[in-house]
C-alpha cells in the first residue's frame, strides 16, 4: 500500500460452518478479539501492532516447548485412554477422574502431561486430557501436534471433543506440556462463554502452559497447538511451474 501500511485480514464469520470468532494476536497476547455464535453479523476488528516486536525490551524470550515434557517420567493415565473426535481429528483422551492429579496421554511421537487441581468438580461435568499427532484437514492437509485439557459436552465420554460454550468447573491450578517436535506452538485458554483469559496464564521457558493464580471463571479448554510445517502435505490445487 502506498502509505507504507501493512493490512492483515483474517477469518470469516459464518456460524453454520463453526466460524464464530476472530482476533489479532501478538506474543504478548490478544490485542483485540470477538466471539459470536448467536448472530451472523460481521465485526471489523482494528488494532495497531508493532512492526518489529522482537526489538522491544518486553518481548518474551524464546521457549523450548519440549524441555519440561521430555525431562520427566510419564504420569499415569494411559491404561484407560479412549479415542474421540475433535472436528474430524481422532484424539487419544483420558478422563480426569479426580479433583486433582497428574496425567499423561500419548499419541504418535507426542506425549502430553497435565498437573491440575480443580476448586469445584461438578458431577455433571467431565474433563479429559487429549493428544493428537497427525494431519488435519480434508482437502488441504497440514500437520498438527496438539495437547488439550477440555470439557466434554456431557457426562457421556462419546461427546468429548464436541463444541462446548459453557462450564461450571474452576481450576485452582493447571500445568500443561508436551513433547513437541516443533518450536511453533500456540497456547490458548478459553473460559466459560468462550472468553479468552489474557493475563491469567503464562508459558514458562521450559514449555509449560500454566495458570497464574487459578482460573477466575470456569474453564472450557486449555490447549497447546503445535505446527510441524515440514510434515504438511503439498497443496493439492497448486501445480509446480
Amino acid at each position: 500500500m502506498g502509505m507504507g501500511v501493512n493490512l492483515l485480514s483474517a477469518n470469516t464469520h459464518n456460524v453454520s460452518q463453526a466460524m464464530t470468532g476472530s482476533g489479532l494476536f501478538t506474543p504478548q497476547g490478544p490485542t483485540t478479539y470477538h466471539y459470536d455464535s448467536e448472530t451472523e453479523e460481521g465485526r471489523l476488528l482494528l488494532a495497531e501492532l508493532s512492526a518489529h516486536p522482537r526489538l522491544s525490551p518486553t518481548f518474551p524470550p524464546a521457549i523450548n516447548w519440549s524441555s519440561y515434557a521430555t525431562s520427566i517420567k510419564k504420569f499415569p493415565g494411559e491404561k484407560d485412554a479412549f479415542l474421540g473426535a475433535v472436528r474430524r481429528d481422532i484424539f487419544t483422551f483420558s478422563e480426569l477422574r479426580q479433583k486433582s492429579g497428574n496425567y499423561t496421554v500419548c499419541q504418535g511421537d507426542l506425549c502430553c502431561h497435565l498437573m491440575y487441581q480443580m476448586s469445584n468438580k461438578s458431577k455433571e461435568e467431565v474433563y479429559v486430557l487429549g493428544a493428537f499427532d497427525g494431519l488435519h484437514g480434508s482437502v488441504i492437509k497440514y500437520y498438527w501436534q496438539i495437547c488439550t485439557l477440555l470439557k466434554c459436552k456431557s457426562t457421556d465420554p462419546n461427546t468429548c471433543g464436541q463444541p462446548v460454550e459453557m462450564a461450571q468447573t474452576r481450576f485452582e491450578m493447571f500445568s500443561l506440556s508436551g513433547t513437541f517436535g516443533t518450536n511453533y506452538v500456540f497456547p490458548e485458554v478459553l473460559y466459560s462463554g468462550v472468553q479468552l483469559a489474557p493475563g491469567e496464564f503464562e508459558v514458562v521457558h521450559d514449555g509449560r502452559l500454566r495458570s497464574k493464580h487459578g482460573t477466575s471463571k470456569p474453564l472450557i479448554t486449555a490447549t497447546l497447538f503445535g505446527r510441524l510445517y515440514e510434515k504438511d502435505l503439498p497443496h493439492p490445487l497448486r501445480t509446480s511451474p
